[in-house]
Parts: C-alpha cells; sequence; structure tokens
C-alpha cells in the first residue's frame, strides 16, 4: 500500500516536472534566429545597431544578473528578434519591449507565441525610437534590461532613467569600452561625462563581460555588462540640468584645470575660481578628479553667486 502511493506520487512527480518542461520558453540559438531572420526577411543593420544574441547561456547570464522577481515590470529596448525577452517573461509580471524596426515590433508577439505560450499574455511592445520615448502604458517598469545598440547606449540609459524614476535598477549590455565608462571611479582614465550623468541617478558596476562571439553579425569588439541601482541624487539647490552643464563644460576642455575649463560656464575664470572655492574645490583640480556630490557643489555655488 505504502509502496503504490509512493509509485503514484512518483508518476505525478514526473508529469508535474514534464509540464513545468513544456512551460518554460524554448530559448532561440544560432540556428533560429538566422533561421527566423530569413523568414522575416531581416538584414542586420548598422543603422539601428542591429546585432542579435545567439547564445541562449548569454541571455540567462543576463536574466540572472538581473536580479529580477515576479512582480517586476521590465522595458527592454531593442529586443530584436526576441533572444532576450524569452528569457525575462518567465521571471517578471510583464515585459514592454520598445522596438524601432516595424518588421521586428509585428513578428515579436508571434515569436512568444510559438517558443513560450504560456508567457504570451506578458508581453506588450511599443514601435517606437528609444531616443524618444518619455512614457509608457502602465504599470510602469521596475527595470530596464536590455542589449543596447553601441551608437545610443549611453543616452538611451540616461534618458530612461531621467524619464521613469519607477525604474529601481538595470542591467544594459553594452560596448566594453562604454561599459567602462560608465562604471568608472573618479580619477580614472576612463573617467568622465558618462560616468558622472550616471551617477547622478544609480550606483554603476561593470558586471561582467560577453565575447563579440555570442552576436550575430559579430561586432568588432566585445560587450560589457552595466548594472545599475537607483540612488537619490546629490542633494542640492542646484537643478540635475545646472550640474550636467557644468560636468558638459568641465569635461569640454578635460587636460585644463577646472578654473580654465569652467571660464566660459561661469563667464570669466575668475567666476569659476570663485565658485569652486565656495564649493571648497581646489581650482587647479581637474573634472577627472571630482565626483558627482563635487560638481553639484560647484553648480550650486555658482547659481548662489548670480542669483539676486
Amino acid at each position: 500500500m505504502v509502496q503504490g502511493l509512493g509509485r503514484g506520487w512518483a508518476r505525478r512527480l514526473v508529469r508535474l516536472h514534464r509540464m513545468s518542461q513544456d512551460a518554460q520558453p524554448r530559448l532561440l540559438g544560432a540556428g533560429q534566429i538566422r533561421e527566423l531572420a530569413g523568414r522575416l526577411g531581416v538584414r542586420p543593420t548598422k543603422q539601428w545597431g542591429q546585432n542579435f544574441v545567439i547564445d541562449a547561456n548569454t541571455v540567462r547570464r543576463v536574466v540572472r544578473l538581473a536580479d529580477l522577481g515576479p512582480q517586476d515590470v521590465v522595458v527592454e529596448v531593442g529586443p530584436g528578434l526576441g533572444s532576450l525577452t524569452l528569457a525575462l517573461l518567465p521571471q517578471v509580471s510583464r515585459v514592454v519591449a520598445v522596438e524601432v524596426d516595424p518588421n521586428l515590433a509585428a513578428a515579436l508577439p508571434d515569436t512568444v507565441a510559438a517558443s513560450a505560450p504560456a508567457y504570451s499574455d506578458r508581453l506588450e511592445v511599443v514601435l517606437a525610437d528609444a531616443m524618444s520615448v518619455h512614457a509608457l502604458p502602465d504599470p510602469q517598469p521596475t527595470a530596464l534590461v536590455a542589449n543596447l545598440p553601441y551608437n545610443i547606449s549611453v543616452p538611451v540609459v540616461l534618458s530612461f532613467l531621467e524619464a521613469f524614476p519607477t525604474l529601481r535598477r538595470a542591467l544594459v549590455m553594452v560596448q566594453l569600452e562604454v561599459a567602462e565608462r560608465l562604471a568608472a571611479p573618479p580619477g580614472s582614465r576612463t573617467y568622465g561625462i558618462p560616468s558622472l550623468k550616471a551617477a547622478w541617478y544609480a550606483e554603476v558596476r561593470l558586471a561582467g563581460t560577453v565575447s563579440r562571439t555570442v552576436f550575430w553579425p559579430a561586432p568588432n569588439v566585445d560587450s560589457g555588462l552595466v548594472a545599475l541601482n537607483r540612488r537619490e541624487p546629490p542633494v542640492t539647490p542646484a537643478s540635475r540640468k545646472e550640474v550636467f552643464a557644468c560636468i558638459d563644460a568641465a569635461f569640454s576642455q578635460r587636460r585644463k584645470t577646472l578654473r580654465a575649463a569652467l571660464a566660459g560656464w561661469a563667464g570669466s575664470a575668475t567666476n569659476a575660481e570663485t565658485a569652486l572655492r565656495a564649493a571648497g574645490v581646489d581650482p587647479r583640480l581637474r573634472g577627472e578628479q571630482l565626483d558627482i556630490d563635487a560638481f553639484a557643489a560647484i553648480a550650486a555655488a555658482r547659481s548662489a553667486l548670480v542669483s539676486p
């Protein structure tokens, strides 16, 4: 009797395991990606920075590093043929896929229906250029996860963090050099405008590297994974726009001292020095030596000096 009960439970567990496997998406490999592209008449274009991920292990890794939960609403920029989309859908409550290519946008729901039918209702496709997206359908996104086109990666990250305060974290795959710039600390060789502007919104780190061989067509460089966790911006009376203008001015002449580099922004070298000293910053320093809080203090000091 006990043995029969044991066999019955064993059979039930096997059935449940098979049902669970059937519900999991069939991720796309190199062959499926090329076959799907051929069927859709898709030829990757440099104009839209299309390099499709053809390795299932890579998309699993991206999803794992994104640290997602069942309540998350993910915005994915540039889903392409759906490699990453299929891996995201089982992990979250919703995926809003922003795609600029009408052909790919129209095909994505069919790909999900064929490879992940249990999760079709979790997908919403928005046909739009990510550079012009300032609103998304509710519920609002809590995470950005994307394989971003190299030529627009930094503007997209910054614009989405600005436009969607509900975003608490992001995991983006970008050109390795760009990833290193975004995550660079003050004083490092790659530290600059992207590092500082990203730091306004988030704590940023390099979460890993990705070989160029996992893409089709393969780019000429490797990629990096950048993790961003939202933080409160610096406490300052200066606006974000004022702080960013100060950063832009400081790095427009990177090798000059801040006194010289900020002269145009402040109205004169003397004004720049006055603002720097009021912020507690040595005018002889260069921009690459300061963190985001220091730039916020400089912008605030300058605003105070010009206020009536």
